[in-house]
């Protein structure tokens, strides 16, 4: 009996600094950082963590996680 993989949820972790605090909106898209692209929600989340402390003293820098996996198939729960 094989045993089958577990599908894997992609995430994305990237982060730049925003127009004022309240904002969604980068000052400079060419200078986001991009952190990675990772196989499950809590890898990404540590990587997310990790980058958010390391800017705590910069209040318009923000890092975010996308959810690949809901974009390309927007049907999945």
């Amino acid at each position: 009996m094989s045993e089958i993989e577990p599908k894997r949820l992609l995430h994305l972790v990237f982060g730049g600094e925003l127009t004022h605090p309240g904002a969604t909106e980068f000052k400079d898209l060419s200078s986001l950082d991009m952190v990675g692209i990772y196989p499950d929600y809590k890898t990404a989340h540590a990587a997310w963590r990790a980058k958010a402390h390391g800017t705590v003293d910069n209040a318009q820098m923000r890092y975010f996680v996308v959810h690949i996996h809901k974009l390309m198939d927007p049907n999945e729960p």
